[in-house]
């Protein structure tokens, strides 16, 4: 039978089980939530005079669940109308709905006993053809399920989703020895295609890849940093993007994750494994102690790390007292901050030896490299899956035989084995073959060693990786901020790769020969990265550097040129698609705003945010929200013009940024034209997609637009509004006088309620706005400000 899932119940509604409910929610798939009934009535509800068998106090604990996800941080829901997909209930009196869902997701309490009940009630109320699964991240999914029925096993698998499933990419998918291969293979395609994870095969064992791996590692941190005498926050100033981690590194992870959540991960391990490796899995004395006094992190205030009057004290293990945070400086940190990418500044650390800094770099991750190359075939059946799982899971910018790739095998393998250690069977191998790489790239292909012979990776169709793309198909032209790449199928690609993505005039430029180029021999250009980012906005350095030397002059001819390469965008004889995803701000929204359409990653964080440092968007930005909200309206039906400008004034004088995509949408800045990629890997190929879907149906460059504006009256309005803020003290002067400015533009200057102007008229108004706003020393020491500390200044 050919599965499809339309309808979900999630069992279960705590942080993880609402999680995975909104994560459904967020995707358009109703979910029905349920929990346990409470035992005992609340206060409130006795002053209410409600029962124990009231719905209201049946259903508490998921509806308020449910609630709660609405205060949580990050938020779990893309959009409040997410809430809206979600029903609750109860484990007693809403059995019968689950025959009428498709997928069953358990998340009740990690306890054995408790799952293989409620997977006992479950086998009586399902369909045939519903597929269940657990998202336990440890227990046996073959022992959970050994009572059931011969249909529910083999509709049966782990789904174990990664905390907070709106964000993190991993999905690890265990199969037992029941489950249909068909439901298997459907439920992987699913993940990726519909759930827009990053899908892994695990095998059925202690905490299955990532967080066997993970928390070995963290423990061998601890371990290190006991042995080594060194701090918590040296640990964390050198475990973090230093090494290609994140910024939470070891110690600030634990916090976040909780130590509780933490230490209960390793014991799983440690009940379940034995030897050295079983040692490692028992957490120091000081991290039971820090249980015993609830320090568990985030959660209850203080961890590893407390914060008191906005100061930040790390714990010393050894006193348990909090102390001034320290960082770790040497000769291997500063060379390693000098270098380009994760594989570099890695290579710079491990081989400092006699540094500080490398050597606890080499003294953690010598360890986890050989336990990964241990556990291949026992948690994996190839070292993709290890890989991507730390990646996805964890947040490594690198796996760990990616990592050992970098330092290089056979050089690291002969330091491992002067040092005493014993190198797994297949590397030693692996290594006298002549074999000195786990992955060889090229011609636009990756093999990856299976522990015998190198072998092709496969990849879904969906996934465009540039790097590979410019290997088999050359790049067009490039400069220092763009290239030109041809996807393929008649579509070409336009990559930002300046800093950030800042768009100066090498972007410009590059923008403005695609269009080109696109008109004379393709069908459609994309214009989309891979970087961490679409973009932030303009080069605000070179902005403010023009301004303080007075080159207004040279800040007008810029300003004109992004407008008119905007406009260049908008007025394509092909269709240009932004692929758009991350922060798309500033100039990055004007960059896709103008375009025939937007395709975003469900995390798109789109917004004009040039009032944060003293102006107005100058390259069409306001002009283009408010066509776009206009486009949007009903055909033939009066509108309250006055209500569009209203919006589009207190979006850019908020410097409002959207917090996903959904939300963009209800925001203005994506529209029915638009649309949202599931996956965030498939962004371009959908974007790709929408560049030939919108070429095939006969795609015409837009009309000139005359554009209605609220004039004089409409002004008045939007002035008033300001300078109550001003009164209330919410707003300065100076942000009255940046407020006027934009009111003045979206007004179309001093002309009547209704008059129609050219979109010049209104690009005119935005550059002179920008160029006298620029001019002033306040918004000078606001950009400044921005430029040094990062964040907006109040003056």
């Amino acid at each position: 039978m050919k599965h499809s899932i339309n309808s979900a119940a999630v069992l279960g509604s705590g942080v993880m089980g609402s999680g995975i409910a909104a994560h459904l929610a967020n995707l358009g798939i109703p979910v029905i939530m349920l929990d346990i009934v409470p035992r005992n009535l609340t206060k409130e509800e006795e002053q209410k005079g409600l029962t124990m068998e009231h719905p209201a106090v049946r259903n508490r604990i998921a509806e308020a669940s449910k609630k709660a996800l609405l205060k949580q941080k990050p938020s779990p829901i893309t959009t409040k109308k997410s809430l809206d997909l979600i029903a609750t209930g109860n484990l007693e009196d809403n059995l019968e709905q689950l025959t009428e869902v498709d997928w069953i997701v358990e998340v009740v309490v990690e306890n054995l006993e408790v799952k293989k009940k409620v997977f006992a009630t479950i086998d009586k109320y399902r369909k045939k053809d519903t597929i269940v699964s657990s998202n336990t991240s440890g227990i046996s999914v073959e022992a959970m399920i050994e009572d059931c029925s011969e249909n529910m096993k083999s509709h049966f698998l782990g789904t174990h989703f990664f905390n907070p499933p709106r964000y993190l990419k991993l999905l690890e998918v265990i199969p037992t020895t029941h489950t249909d291969p068909k439901v298997l293979s459907f439920m992987k395609q699913f993940g990726e295609d519909v759930l827009g994870k990053g899908v892994v095969e695990a095998k059925n064992t202690p905490n299955f890849i990532a967080n066997r791996i993970g928390t070995y590692g963290l423990l061998v941190t601890v371990r290190e940093m006991q042995r080594g005498g060194y701090s918590v926050g040296e640990v964390d100033s050198v475990t973090g993007p230093l090494i290609g981690r994140p910024k939470s590194a070891t110690f600030r992870t634990l916090d976040v994750v909780g130590l509780d959540t933490f230490s209960h991960v390793a014991k799983n391990v440690y009940d379940q494994v034995d030897g050295s490796e079983k040692e490692i899995f028992d957490i120091p004395d000081f991290m039971k102690k820090m249980l015993e006094n609830g320090w568990f992190g985030a959660k209850s205030g203080q961890g590893f790390f407390v914060k008191r009057n906005r100061v930040i004290y790390e714990l010393n293990p050894e006193t348990l007292e909090y102390e001034d945070r320290k960082q770790l400086k040497t000769p291997a940190t500063e060379m390693a901050r000098q270098e380009k990418g994760s594989r570099r500044k890695l290579k710079a650390l491990v081989y400092a030896e006699g540094d500080k800094a490398g050597d606890f770099v080499w003294s953690v991750l010598k360890p986890v490299l050989l336990y990964s190359a241990d556990l291949l075939g026992e948690i994996a059946d190839d070292i993709v899956s290890i890989d991507q799982a730390m990646k996805w899971g964890f947040g490594w910018e690198l796996g760990p035989f990616e990592i050992w790739d970098a330092i290089g095998v056979r050089k690291s393998a002969e330091r491992m084995l002067a040092e005493g250690e014993n190198l797994p069977e297949w590397i030693t191998t692996m290594l006298d073959n002549g074999n000195e790489e786990f992955y060889k790239t090229g011609s636009g292909k990756v093999q990856f060693y299976n522990g015998s012979e190198y072998v092709l990776q496969k990849f879904n169709k969906k996934e465009i990786n540039i790097k590979n793309l410019k290997e088999i198909n050359g790049v067009i032209k490039e400069n220092t901020g763009a290239s030109l790449i041809d996807m393929g199928d008649g579509v070409a690609l336009l990559e930002f790769h300046s800093k950030s993505n800042a768009i100066g005039l090498d972007i410009i430029q590059m923008v403005n020969y695609a269009i080109d180029e696109t008109a004379k021999n393709y069908e459609g250009l994309v214009i989309g990265n891979q970087g961490k980012n679409f973009c932030v906005g303009a080069n605000l350095a070179m902005m403010l550097m023009e301004a303080q030397d007075d080159n207004f002059y040279e800040l007008d001819m810029v300003i004109r040129q992004f407008q008119n390469m905007a406009m260049n965008i908008k007025y394509s004889k092909k269709p240009v698609v932004a692929a758009a995803f991350n922060m798309t701000l500033g100039g990055g929204a004007e960059v896709s705003l103008p375009a025939a359409a937007i395709q975003a990653s469900p995390e798109t964080y789109i917004g004009l945010v040039e009032f944060g440092v003293g102006l107005i968007p100058g390259g069409g930005g306001t002009k283009e929200l408010y066509l776009k909200q206009l486009r949007n309206l009903p055909q033939g039906i009066d509108f309250d013009l006055t209500k569009i400008a209203n919006n589009v004034f207190e979006k850019v004088a908020t410097a409002a940024v959207s917090t996903s995509a959904a939300e963009a949408l209800e925001h203005g800045f994506l529209n029915k034209r638009d649309l949202i990629s599931t996956n965030p890997a498939h962004l371009l190929f959908d974007a790709k997609q929408r560049v030939l879907s919108l070429a095939k149906s006969g795609y015409t460059k837009p009309r000139q637009e005359m554009i209605p504006v609220v004039g004089d009256a409409g002004y008045a309005a939007m002035l008033m509004g300001a300078k109550s803020l001003q009164f209330g003290g919410y707003a300065s002067e100076h942000d009255v006088k940046i407020a006027e400015k934009l009111a003045y533009v979206l007004s179309g200057g001093r002309v009547k309620e209704g008059t129609l102007i050219d979109e010049q008229v209104m690009l005119d108004l935005e550059r002179e706005a920008f160029l006298s706003l620029i001019a002033e020393p306040l918004t000078q020491a606001r950009m400044q400000h921005m430029l040094v500390k990062g964040k907006p200044l109040r003056n």
